[in-house]
């Protein structure tokens, strides 16, 4: 990853403020870093190489999935609200 080199000014809630500031250091990150890697989430600046990482890292993934039939079975809604 290169080095931030440019400095941007960002007005923040004093409530948002915080929240990002105790996400920061609970991850035991900055609140800069925390705000880039937002931003290059949100607006998909990842590098290539880390999308087809992340991409593998999924597929890799062994979840329990049943076959098509029950799953779409299982999503029809209930006629009644099945937690009263």
């Amino acid at each position: 990853m290169e080095a931030p080199t440019h400095k941007t000014t960002i007005l923040l809630t004093p409530s948002l403020h915080e929240r990002l500031s105790r996400l920061a250091r609970e991850r035991g990150t900055s609140m800069g870093q925390l705000i880039r890697s937002a931003v290059e989430a949100q607006y998909g600046l990842v590098e290539r190489a880390d999308r087809i990482a992340a991409v593998a890292a999924l597929a890799a993934l062994a979840l329990p999935v049943a076959a098509p039939e029950l799953m779409k079975a299982e999503s029809i809604p209930y006629d009644e609200d099945p937690v009263t």
